[in-house]
């Protein structure tokens, strides 16, 4: 069984203060989400042209297939932080 505590403390104007407004949310994320996006393909673009793939061009397909998806994954935390009703 949870644990459940037995103080339950009702969302006041104290509690309230400590969300950030959708919109100063969405400055945020739209700022962290530019940032990363510009860090991760200087990152995936220089260990693209490192020597570290092999010159398989079946093996740079995947590279790119999946290189090209994962930053889709910790983008959309971001964006449903983003837009989450205040």
């Amino acid at each position: 069984m949870p644990y459940q505590s037995a103080i339950h403390i009702p969302p006041g104007p104290e509690t309230d203060m400590r969300r950030l407004p959708i919109r100063i949310r969405k400055l945020i994320g739209t700022i962290v989400l530019l940032v990363f996006l510009t860090l991760y393909s200087f990152l995936i673009m220089t260990i693209a042209v490192s020597g570290h793939l092999p010159e398989h061009g079946v093996v740079q397909f995947f590279y790119y297939v999946i290189a090209g998806t994962i930053w889709a994954f910790p983008a959309r935390y971001l964006m449903i932080w983003m837009v989450r009703p205040d």
